[in-house]
This record gives structure tokens, sequence and C-alpha cells, in this order.
């Protein structure tokens, strides 16, 4: 079993009950966690971390999934642990692929976007990243565009 499917597991064990463990919570947790993991991905493509881009990375997590603090930490640190070892961008974006809409997919090129954006400074490999994964989870070039144009014209 790989690294990251012994992460979800685990932390699917931990959050939901088996009461709980509805197939609409797991499938969220797996994309907060898939999505946060790309995300992660993305911030360390230039080998640069900025603070404005942590911070906006805790923002988009609590926006586009409606977590608390204690959640979001709890996803940012599983999130940096399955990305450091994740063997390519494959394992996340089939998990994506496999389970999720395409509005959804869409969202996440919007959140990446948010991220590249963050530092008011696009790095060729940030965007070169997003490419890829919008490649790789099958989101329209158009929509790809859309998304980038809409960020960086929102100022996000």
């Amino acid at each position: 079993m790989s690294p990251m499917i012994d992460a979800l597991k685990n932390f699917f064990d931990q959050k939901l009950s088996p009461d709980e463990a509805s197939d609409e919570a797991q499938r969220l947790k797996q994309f907060e966690l898939a999505s946060a993991a790309l995300m992660v991905e993305l911030m360390e493509t230039d080998h640069e971390l900025d603070e404005r881009e942590s911070r906006e990375f805790v923002r988009v997590l609590q926006e586009t999934f409606a977590l608390d603090n204690g959640e979001t930490e709890e996803i940012v640190s599983l999130a940096r642990e399955t990305a450091r070892d994740a063997t390519s961008l494959y394992e996340f974006t089939r998990l994506i692929n496999d389970h999720y809409s395409y509005p959804d997919k869409v969202l996440l090129i919007e959140n990446l976007w948010r991220l590249a954006f963050a530092d008011d400074r696009l790095d060729k490999y940030e965007e070169g990243l997003i490419r890829r994964v919008a490649d790789l989870i099958h989101v329209r070039h158009g929509d790809f565009i859309q998304a980038k144009l809409k960020v960086r014209g929102s100022g996000s």
C-alpha cells in the first residue's frame, strides 16, 4: 500500500466514526487531502516558501472546505507528509479523476492559481505544474485559462 493510501486510511479512521462515514463525507475528506497535497506540491515548486503563500493556503482550505482551525492544521500537516511521500502527481490526480466532478476539478485549478499568485509573482515552474495537473485531471485548456484570468483579475 502506498504512503498516501496509508495516510488517507489513518485520516479517515481518526476523523470519521462509523456512523459518520457516509460516502459523501469520505469523498469530501479525500478531495480535501488530495487537493491540499497538490497545493503543497505547488508551493514547493519554486523552492521559496513565501509567508503570503502559506496564509493563502490556509485561507483556500478553510474557504473551500469549510474547515475549522483544528481541521485545517490536521489537513495541512497530513498534506505536507503525503506530498513528501508521494512518488508522483498521479497518486493525487488519479483519486481526483476517479471521484470528482468537473466543477470540483476546475475549483482545484482555481485554488492552485490562487496560491501561485499569492506572492505577487508567477514562477514558470508553478505555472508548469498547474498546467500538468490540469492535463492530468482533464480540465479543458479554455477552463484552465479562464481560471487563471479569473484569479489574476480578482487580485486573490
